[in-house]
């Protein structure tokens, strides 16, 4: 278990928020995946940037956090799926917020949150 980021999160709705959402990776991986269930490999394509390690490490925490789901295939070679659950999915007012406030903020951004799901997959 991570510690967390503020001692009082309990406190503050916002901290605890970020505490499971927060930092550079975990709302690209929401934005991918509530296009769709994917698979881990063509998720680490879909970040360039992102190292096997952290996107490892980032799906396990949105996982103890209860965000994203991990299905195990029992195959050989082993197959895993990651989707969103249904808090996972609860997220995607956030996302829709977040490209909206890039889209009327920073220069160059896509246009709206359906083109950045298009582009994503």
């Amino acid at each position: 278990m991570r510690k967390p980021r503020h001692t009082d999160i309990e406190l503050c709705p916002v901290e605890a928020a970020l505490n499971r959402i927060g930092g550079k990776w975990k709302g690209l991986i929401v934005l991918r995946l509530l296009q769709r269930t994917w698979r881990f490999n063509e998720l680490l394509r879909s970040l360039p940037g992102c190292t096997q390690r952290m996107l490892t490490n980032q799906l396990r925490e949105m996982e103890e956090d209860g965000l994203v789901h991990r299905k195990v295939f029992p195959e050989v070679p082993p197959r895993v799926e990651y989707s969103l659950t249904e808090i996972g999915q609860d997220l995607a007012p956030t996302i829709r917020a977040m490209c909206e406030w890039g889209q009327k903020h920073i220069h160059g951004v896509e246009p709206d949150f359906e083109s950045v799901l298009q582009s994503a997959s």
